[in-house]
């Protein structure tokens, strides 16, 4: 037996005073994948189960039980999880307190709860507990063979003649393997306990915490799917899909016309080469191809055939079957500062962050026509099946019978944010409710333009030098942005950018400043200021305080050469490979971080006031909010009105709108 620090058999006693602190770690099993479901449909499952709690009280030795093997949680254990007046800390504790929720078969309020994953997010530290115990270099770190006794533990095996057919392994199958479980999970909280001792100097604050606990209501409410229409959509994929791999096969020949070389071969013998099968690749070959008149035709419906094929619409309704709950609901989809540094939410499970936009004007009668399944007359009327499901993915969210939604957003709220950089021509545009992209052009280009009116096509020219340059893009920043399909010529788009940044010279004064004042801090160790960002080093963290009082982190920053062999700010971080890695940096990007960081913090706060009303908020997307309002009760423009309001922290010099609408469906108006 190997020598476990920690006593795996313990009796549990009660302490002689009700602790402060109550230190949770849980193992569990269910059938669901959690990834994929969420943490409510998961601990749903027939299957779910909690095999064991390990815990600690305070700086007190950490304890197990072993509710796989007949424990049960003491009676006085019960009294602390539900007394909010004993702070439960756990790593991602979203996922004990609702395991813990369905175990007891009762709501535990997230009052009361602390979260240490939240808090390492605060210093931009990687989500996952290995990763944060990795980046810290603490003294306790993850034990990597957990990985392998969870998937032995925690997840259905494989029946076989050699396991005697069984589909869970059990303490009794593999005792030792069950010992070292135990003392893994003990692990577990001595890590977190670690973790949280390490960045003890930096607490959430508590406005933070307040909104913390409004996330996870939100995430406990959940919203309403209509699973009617997602079985439906499911459906109608199926059939399209297999339809249009028939034809495809019908024309081509290929043993597999959805297979890319495959299908490269009989384009190139058809004379039509093609490097990639991309979307964008596809659509712009068979642009090219029906310009010919003497052009393959039936290459271009081939071309046409895997453009629909390679539709991803149905994926949001797989996502959104896997994880409604019992009560018809998708519960937890949204992280709390998962969007490293810049505090703002991260969308899980069905990604509303990143839902298609519907434009289609009979979106109620295809939607109709998809839960009724008239899937051929939806073919016969749209022509292109794919694309409607997809206009449709936001239609699958609905209100609870009684209500309606309401929807708000802040009208270009980053654009708004740039008062930070007090660029004046701008805050007038929107003060005066002027059109942001005329009014880029006609100070790029020295003439008056109007949206439909004199000089309107300049308009094109203006939007895409706004959504692009804004944080120090160049030529591939407007190319990314659709400078080529809007027919921008690319030899002129140098020019462009040249003519937007002498338009705006606030706003690029405002990234050098910000630059120069970052590089300063770290190589004085004083505070600097860049117009209303404090900037400080200490610690060995860079730290950018926002108007709201909020900081933004950059770990273990210091200056290396770049790829234009220029001294450059770097810092430690969550890069694109998903690790922790060393990140360069510099001025524009800097502000780009917090822009978005005080847009989200307008939004935080907007929210609050919100929920503080009575509404019931099922889901925010980047600035917007969607609300399930009683019928009858309320309006837009209450909802519009309170968002409006400028937090504390904010002057006058800001003008915030908001704009909204009603639906019996959640859609884009």
């Amino acid at each position: 037996m190997p020598d476990y620090k920690h006593d795996l058999h313990a009796v549990h006693k009660k302490p002689d005073e009700k602790p402060k602190v109550l230190h949770i770690d849980i193992e569990t099993k269910s059938s669901a994948e959690i990834s994929k479901s969420g943490v409510r449909r998961y601990a749903e499952d027939k299957d779910f189960a909690i095999l064991l709690y390990a815990y600690a009280f305070d700086d007190q030795p950490v304890t197990i039980i072993d509710l796989a093997r007949g424990e049960k949680l003491p009676d006085w254990m019960i009294e602390y999880i539900r007394d909010a007046s004993v702070t439960k800390v756990a790593y991602n504790a979203m996922f004990e307190r609702t395991c813990l929720s369905v175990y007891l078969g009762e709501p535990l309020s997230p009052d009361g709860w602390k979260c240490t994953m939240v808090q390492a997010c605060y210093l931009s530290l990687p989500l996952s507990l290995e990763g944060c115990a990795e980046a810290l270099k603490t003294v306790e770190q993850k034990d990597k063979e957990g990985h392998d006794l969870i998937r032995y533990f925690c997840v259905p095996c494989k029946p076989t003649k050699l396991n005697g057919g069984r589909t869970w392994n059990l303490p009794e199958h593999a005792p030792e393997k069950w010992d070292k479980f135990k003392y893994y999970c003990c692990q577990d909280v001595e890590t977190e306990r670690d973790i949280e001792k390490k960045i003890s100097l930096y607490p959430i604050s508590p406005h933070e915490m307040e909104l913390f606990r409004l996330d996870q209501r939100i995430n406990d409410r959940g919203v309403l799917v209509d699973t009617e229409l997602v079985k439906q959509a499911i459906a109608c994929d199926v059939m399209h899909s297999e339809t249009a791999t028939a034809r495809a096969y019908e024309l081509t020949g290929c043993d597999n016309p959805n297979s890319v070389s495959q299908l490269k071969g009989w384009l190139s013998e058809q004379g039509v080469e093609i490097d990639s099968l991309s979307k964008k690749a596809v659509k712009q070959t068979m642009k090219e191809l029906e310009k010919n008149a003497s052009s393959n035709a039936e290459a271009i419906e081939v071309l046409a055939l895997r453009a629909k094929m390679a539709k991803s619409s149905v994926k949001k309704y797989e996502a959104a079957a896997r994880s409604v709950c019992k009560d018809g609901r998708i519960h937890g989809c949204f992280q709390f500062m998962g969007a490293n540094r810049t505090g703002r939410w991260a969308g899980r499970l069905v990604q509303l962050q990143n839902l298609p936009q519907n434009h289609i004007e009979t979106l109620a009668e295809a939607r109709t026509l998809v839960r009724m399944g008239e899937f051929g007359v939806l073919e016969m009327i749209y022509e292109n099946t794919p694309d409607v499901l997809s206009q449709l993915i936001r239609t699958m969210f609905i209100p609870k019978p009684g209500c309606r939604f309401i929807v708000a957003d802040f009208s270009q709220i980053e654009a708004r944010v740039a008062w930070m950089a007090g660029e004046q021509w701008r805050l007038d545009v929107f003060r005066e409710g002027k059109d942001i992209y005329c009014a880029s052009a006609s100070q790029m280009f020295h003439v008056p333009v109007e949206k439909h009116g004199i000089n309107g096509e300049l308009r094109t020219t203006g939007k895409v030098a706004e959504l692009a340059l804004g944080y120090g893009g160049g030529v591939g920043a407007m190319k990314s942005m659709g400078a080529i399909d809007k027919e921008l010529k690319e030899e002129e788009l140098p020019d462009i950018i040249k003519q937007w940044r002498a338009a705006s010279p606030a706003i690029t004064k405002f990234w050098w400043d910000v630059d120069r004042a970052a590089n300063k801090a770290l190589d004085t160790g004083k505070m600097q200021t860049a117009g209303r960002l404090k900037i400080g080093y200490y610690d060995h963290k860079l730290f950018i305080c926002l108007p709201s009082g909020r900081k933004l982190a950059y770990i273990e920053p210091e200056k290396r050469l770049n790829s234009f062999n220029r001294m450059e700010l770097t810092y430690m971080g969550v890069g694109k490979t998903r690790k922790w890695e060393r990140i360069m940096t510099y001025g524009p990007k800097l502000v780009e971080n917090c822009i978005q960081a005080i847009a989200r913090d307008i939004l935080a706060e907007a929210m609050l006031r919100v929920d503080a009303t009575g509404f019931d908020i099922v889901a925010h997307v980047h600035d917007e909010m969607i609300v399930e309002v009683p019928n009858g009760k309320s309006s837009v423009k209450e909802l519009c009105d309170m968002m409006a309001e400028s937090p504390d922290w904010v002057d006058d010099k800001l003008p915030l709108r908001a704009d909204g609408y009603e639906c019996e469906w959640y859609r884009k108006d």
